[in-house]
């Protein structure tokens, strides 16, 4: 236990490196003729963590260096803005105009945020004299889109099934909870179980926020994201020791701390979460001490914070606008790339792991630790940094 406290304290204060989020950006672009509106929405969180995007005019200045048009004769100028506008809490909005050169295809270019964020995504909606000309989503790997002069292409299922495995496999924080879920080992029916339960919990919030039917705050929602990893952590470490009242009475204690120092002003997480996650806590541990197998329980757990974790790429989905039909080849395609990477991930861990628990490894016991200091590291620079 020793051990594993140590390995979790000094993992607590690792720097911030480690804790990248995939972030996301979103443009709109109208194009009559040779002449282009460009409109440009990013979180003003995520703003603030970039040194290269600075407010004012250097982000404008930036904006329309990282994202341009051009024609096979060049480059089209910017001839008026970029120019701020009025935008929703927590956002940040530019625009300006563009002229492009008399002849040739043209094409959109996004370096935005990637040379600091590798993993960001940018989403661009296109409109053509008037009419919808289709979307796309940029990346570190797909940095160019040549625009279509026909109909309204719409973004194949397989783009949105590979960007649902890069969502997983991209995203350090969901595959350290899967991680967290799978160090404890059990059957491969289990480990489906688990899986299964988090795609299906993952999938409904995903759902139900993207269609606008449920609105949650970005910020509480990342946050209790690290918060579920370092309490599933929490629980293999319970799971593996005495299973006395020790572990889960100073989580539910650091809980309700937490909850009060909320109501009174005090982070990002509301003080209701809080305190119903520590009277969860309480009533799931004195569960666990009752059952016979324990592990069985894990899919419930599995499900609940995959409804957390669901939120957390929901947002980008809702903000590009996509029409109704896109938007459900959107979420099908995306929700099929989550558990095809998921289940990747399964058949690469869960041999290894097994074979570690043969060999009688510290490996579960130094792994929990370690997901529980990634998982507190996250869930206090989202709440309160």
């Amino acid at each position: 236990m020793s051990r594993a406290l140590l390995a979790a304290g000094l993992l607590a204060l690792s720097g911030p490196a480690a804790a990248h989020d995939r972030t996301t950006s979103y443009s709109t672009w109208e194009i009559h003729d040779r002449r282009a509106r460009v409109t440009v929405r990013l979180s003003a969180l995520d703003v603030s963590r970039f040194p290269a995007a600075e407010a004012g005019d250097a982000l404008g200045a930036y904006l329309t260096r990282a994202l341009t048009l051009s024609s096979e004769s060049g480059p089209c100028i910017v001839s008026d803005g970029p120019r701020a506008l009025a935008a929703p809490p927590g956002a940040v909005v530019r625009e300006w105009m563009l002229d492009c050169p008399a002849a040739g295809p043209l094409a959109i270019r996004s370096d935005l945020l990637v040379d600091v964020a590798p993993a960001h995504l940018h989403f661009a909606r296109l409109a053509r004299d008037g009419a919808t000309a289709g979307e796309h989503v940029f990346s570190a790997d797909a940095r160019t889109w040549e625009v279509p002069t026909g109909g309204a292409p719409r973004t194949s299922f397989t783009a949105w099934l590979r960007l649902g495995v890069e969502h997983i496999l991209g995203g350090y924080d969901h595959l350290a909870f899967l991680l967290a879920l799978l160090l404890v080992g059990g059957t491969l029916r289990g480990i489906a179980q688990v899986v299964t339960g988090f795609t299906a919990a993952h999938s409904l919030t995903l759902a139900l926020a993207a269609l606008g039917w449920v609105r949650p705050e970005r910020a509480p929602v990342e946050a209790l994201i690290g918060l579920s990893i370092a309490l599933v952590a929490a629980e293999n470490i319970w799971l593996l020791g005495a299973r006395g009242r020790a572990i889960p009475t100073f989580l539910a204690g650091g809980l309700l701390t937490l909850a009060l120092a909320a109501a009174a002003g005090w982070g990002r997480v509301p003080a209701l979460t809080l305190a119903g996650l520590g009277l969860f806590t309480l009533c799931y541990f004195a569960l666990l001490g009752r059952v016979a197998h324990p592990a069985a329980l894990r899919w419930s757990v599995a499900f609940l914070f995959g409804l957390v974790h669901g939120f957390g790429f929901a947002a980008v989905l809702a903000e590009a606008q996509l029409d109704a039909d896109r938007l459900v080849r959107a979420l099908f395609g995306f929700n099929v790339g989550v558990e095809v990477g998921q289940l990747a991930v399964v058949m690469l861990a869960w041999p290894l792991l097994r074979l570690a628990a043969r060999r009688r490894l510290a490996l579960v016991e130094l792994g929990s630790a370690a997901v529980a200091g990634l998982g507190l590291f996250w869930f206090v620079t989202r709440a309160y940094g």
